[in-house]
């Protein structure tokens, strides 16, 4: 049986649970997580949330940073409507209850809540909640959604593919679900339909990402027919930590914009000849940075040095990462810090308007899995979280009027499919392909890499394609595969069509920025396009 409701949301992060908040009152709300609610980047994110609140700093200031990290590439109608629409989130956030840091000294004579600096930023703008910011408005987000009873949330639950109306090619009308418990595929059909999955950067070895980060939205987005937009820009944090067992543990920004200085093995502070805003530069810049390091000298890593600033300030703004390194042995306010870059942040993604809404009618992205052109060519540090709010309000907003619309007509129905648990099987190809990506499509690229990664996508996804079209019981991690080949091959597609470097994009064979800064599109059955 299908089940139906007025707004189908996959993914539970900021999000999700914003745009579901927005609807809750005006209809039934299906919210699908494909693990448990609180999984995602968004639980995960440390650094805070950017917005000009403060009376020494201004909108505008906000929106050049911006523009200056986003290399050009930035749609400064859409930044402008981040920036300004920050003050007003902020209020709506801590009216759902999110208690970010105050002030410790003389909060009735200041903002009343602590506002740090991370890179790319003129201003301390950084709202956050110690240095687990997401986790706290994961919490606050979720005790708001349970007071709606026309929220349902479905945990464990892994969309699969979108539907459209008729023939494949009208409106989005909801999508085809796994139960992961019984293994059984449904159909949820809705007036809309909202993609919130997050990101993709489980497509890379290294990353900071939750293992539900793989790219899920962005391929069924592009297999339905909608454009994706900027694939080529993944950001590198430039400081995730370098233990054996602490993989995807991430040291904020933050704490580079207390005073952490980034040193080589020689205990220099490199930085200082790389950028005029030193270990403050752009995150692209940064992690560059560390790379050239890294192969000048043969490291492993690079150290980030906060033996400087204190235990008690260490204590009080780093309580999570303070407990995290020492758990690994690293006392920081003894010893620096090993780091290396790891993949953290997709600029680009399925290409939406300033609602939001897709190429395809009844279908809009948010979060990190849309490209709305706010973050250009190099996501300015902090802005995600503010932009997944602003732009799922607008989204809410703009979404109301299909309420009035004749409900879609969803496709014929087709022979149910059965899944096996995520097991071993195509374990190793997935392995393989994060590695090939780390290797040829990382930080620094060229032209012969990218053509070896795309012959190997390619042989990888007709292998994939094979299976899932004969396989009588489907295995979770092909769906998996399934969908990180296919945001692979959309990534060096986009990058082998980028001839300069710009941003989060640098080609030993194209080492200049080229004169125009050019969007590229990408759609499924159609020649790439560029915009500017």
């Amino acid at each position: 049986m299908d089940r139906q409701f007025d707004f189908l949301v996959i993914g539970s992060g900021i999000a999700g649970l914003s745009f579901a908040l927005k609807c809750a009152p005006l209809g039934s709300v299906a919210l699908i997580t494909k693990a448990h609610s609180e999984d995602g980047s968004t639980n995960r994110a440390q650094g805070g949330i950017a917005s000009a609140v403060e009376a020494t700093d201004s909108v505008e200031s906000h929106i050049a940073d911006t523009l200056e990290a986003g290399a050009g590439l930035c749609r400064v109608e859409a930044v402008r409507t981040l920036a300004e629409n920050g003050p007003e989130i902020i209020r709506q956030l801590i009216d759902w209850g999110v208690r970010f840091t105050r002030q410790r000294v003389n909060p009735q004579e200041t903002y009343p809540y602590h506002l740090a600096l991370e890179g790319g930023h003129s201003h301390r703008r950084i709202l956050h909640a110690d240095d687990l910011t997401g986790a706290e408005v994961m919490r606050a987000l979720l005790e708001e959604v349970k007071k709606f009873p026309s929220v349902r949330l479905f945990e464990s639950h892994t969309a699969i593919d979108l539907l459209r109306e008729g023939d494949g090619e009208g409106r989005c009308c909801g999508a085809l679900v796994l139960d992961r418990a019984t293994g059984e595929t449904e159909r949820v059909l809705s007036r809309v339909t909202v993609l919130a999955t997050g990101g993709a950067g489980q497509v890379f070895l290294h990353t900071t990402n939750h293992e539900v980060s793989s790219g899920d939205g962005i391929a069924m987005a592009w297999r339905a027919g909608a454009e994706c937009a900027d694939m080529e820009f993944m950001q590198f944090h430039p400081t995730s930590l370098a233990i054996p067992g602490a993989d995807n543990f991430l040291i904020s920004e933050a704490v580079r914009g207390h005073g952490g200085i980034l040193r080589n093995q020689l205990g220099e502070a490199f930085m200082a000849n790389e950028h005029p805003r030193k270990d403050l530069a752009p995150r692209d810049i940064v992690a560059r940075a560390i790379d050239r390091q890294m192969r000048l000298h043969g490291l492993d890593n690079v150290w980030l040095d906060v033996t400087h600033i204190g235990d008690r300030d260490l204590r009080f703004f780093f309580p999570n990462i303070y407990r995290e390194c020492r758990k690994y042995g690293v006392e920081i306010e003894k010893t620096p810090i090993p780091v290396v870059p790891a993949a953290h942040y997709m600029c680009g993604g399925v290409k939406v308007d300033t609602n939001s809404e897709t190429t395809i009618p009844g279908l809009y992205a948010c979060g990190e899995t849309s490209c709305t052109g706010v973050h250009g060519a190099n996501r300015l540090a902090s802005n995600s979280l503010l932009e997944s709010v602003v732009f799922a309000l607008r989204a809410a907003e703009d979404a109301k009027r299909y309420l009035a619309m004749p409900a879609p007509k969803a496709p014929a129905a087709r022979p149910v499919r059965r899944f096996s648990p995520m097991g071993a099987e195509w374990k190793d190809e997935e392995l393989e392909l994060r590695t090939l990506m780390w290797k040829k499509v990382g930080i620094v690229r060229n032209d012969a890499d990218l053509a070896d990664a795309a012959l190997e996508i390619e042989a990888l996804r007709t292998r994939v394609d094979i299976a899932w079209k004969n396989s009588p019981v489907l295995n979770l991690r092909l769906s998996r595969l399934r969908n990180l080949s296919q945001v692979a091959a959309l990534l060096v597609e986009a990058a082998r069509l980028r001839h300069e470097s710009r941003g989060l994009h640098f080609s030993t064979d194209w080492p200049e920025k080229a004169p125009v800064a050019e969007h590229i599109v990408l759609a499924k059955g159609k020649e790439p396009r560029r915009e500017v």
